[in-house]
């Protein structure tokens, strides 16, 4: 469903293709890459237009928590599992923290119309969350094809467009798609960060029971936050850590202050170059202080900046929750979930870093840590549970260096 258009100007999307029997005869939103490419589709959710970089998650569930992400901010999700919507949507499953990263994704495209949900924990039609949630959404599309594309081609700037008139201003729309800047280069941390202090104590979710509430914390954790998911501070919750979150910007000496038992260095979008320009040499200032250091994602790759490594973009990154990642510590392989388009380039590592994980999709680093020190981090996420929990041992490691530093007994991982 896909062609290059050069002379359109203003038009009715509908009058330039003749739709196969089992297309739509009116089309309502479309996807203009920045080389030209303009992909046709029926649009979903909220009106309007949005730039960003076209990626693919090949996840087969969780797309609420993946499109309430922060991590997401300034892309466009092409979700390849073609039925999205099926549960509906709920109040629980959303992942951002604060209002201020609400609607970081830019869009999503779909390969089928949204269905009715069917699910008991359903309390609104996917349909009706996009468009309360301002997400801009694209549906029958040939997400195969698009997928390819980014596979050959890397990760596209684009535009997304939905208006339900079926009318757009395809040259204008180029031009937009072709002059967006993109994220290489890009601090979006501080887009989506927090502006104050707050604490968290909300425990991880149980069947027919819902989120609990830590009542007597064993440690006390500082979280910097560059654009966290709610159920990594519910994993740290339920090992007995009160958590307080600070913004991706605080000094160190204002970490320090809060006398924490470890730091955790949070998930976010962007180059972690750009973030790590202020945020490395703070964090470099922690590792010095002795406390132990966890990082995910965007935090693990601002610590290996920090400690000496270096960072590269992806050509199409990785997003899904289907990816092996071989923990070198003890062997075992663990089926992760991931969302990067980022990298810390393995060749970069320092001697006083051990390289602990790596991808068994590419050979991409994954997890370090400090020979010296009890400080390590992971590229992907171990709170999203798609082994299901294959990876939770990681928040009990993270407990056993702070015990250890109590001389209190380790906790098994």
């Amino acid at each position: 469903m896909s062609e290059t258009t050069s002379t359109e100007q203003t038009t009715t999307i509908s009058e330039t293709k003749t739709p196969a029997p089992w297309e739509a005869t009116q089309y309502t939103a479309l996807i203009v890459l920045a080389d030209g490419t303009v992909i046709k589709g029926i649009g979903a959710g909220f009106e309007g237009t949005a730039v960003g970089e076209v990626c693919f998650n090949t996840a087969m569930t969780g797309y609420q928590e993946i499109l309430t992400d922060p991590s997401y901010a300034g892309q466009i999700i092409t979700f390849t599992f073609p039925h999205i919507g099926n549960i509906g949507t709920n109040e629980e499953d959303t992942e951002t923290t604060n209002t201020k990263a609400s609607n970081a994704v830019r869009g999503c495209i779909l390969r089928s119309s949204i269905t009715s949900p069917s699910n008991y924990r359903s309390t609104k039609h996917f349909e009706n969350w996009l468009e309360d949630n301002k997400i801009i959404a694209i549906t029958d599309v040939d997400t195969r094809a698009l997928t390819s594309i980014i596979r050959e081609k890397g990760m596209q700037h684009a535009v997304i467009a939905h208006n339900s008139e079926g009318v757009f201003d395809i040259d204008a729309l180029k031009k937009q798609a072709s002059e967006w800047e993109g994220i290489e280069g890009a601090d979006l941390a501080k887009d989506v960060t927090i502006d104050e202090n707050y604490e968290w104590s909300e425990t991880k979710w149980l069947w027919n029971e819902g989120y609990g509430n830590l009542e007597t914390a064993d440690f006390h954790v500082v979280a910097l936050d560059c654009g966290t998911k709610r159920n990594i501070f519910r994993c740290l919750s339920s090992v007995g850590c009160k958590v307080t979150v600070m913004p991706a910007s605080s000094k160190a000496e204002d970490i320090l202050a809060q006398n924490p038992d470890g730091i955790f260095i949070s998930n976010g979008p962007g180059d972690p170059a750009a973030t790590g320009e202020y945020a490395a040499q703070e964090i470099k200032k922690l590792v010095d202080s002795g406390k132990p250091i966890f990082g995910i994602c965007l935090g693990h790759q601002i610590l290996a900046l920090a400690l000496g490594a270096e960072t590269a973009k992806m050509q199409q990154g990785h997003h899904g929750a289907n990816h092996p990642v071989k923990d070198h510590t003890t062997g075992k392989v663990e089926i992760t979930s991931m969302n990067h388009g980022f990298t810390v380039n393995r060749e970069t590592l320092p001697e006083t870093l051990e390289e602990t994980h790596i991808s068994l999709f590419d050979g991409t680093n994954c997890g370090i840590r400090l020979k010296d020190k009890p400080v390590f981090s992971v590229q992907y996420h171990p709170e999203a549970s798609p082994g299901p929990q294959d990876s939770h041992y990681l928040f009990r490691r993270f407990v056993n260096f702070m015990r250890a530093q109590k001389n209190m007994e380790p906790i098994k991982e």
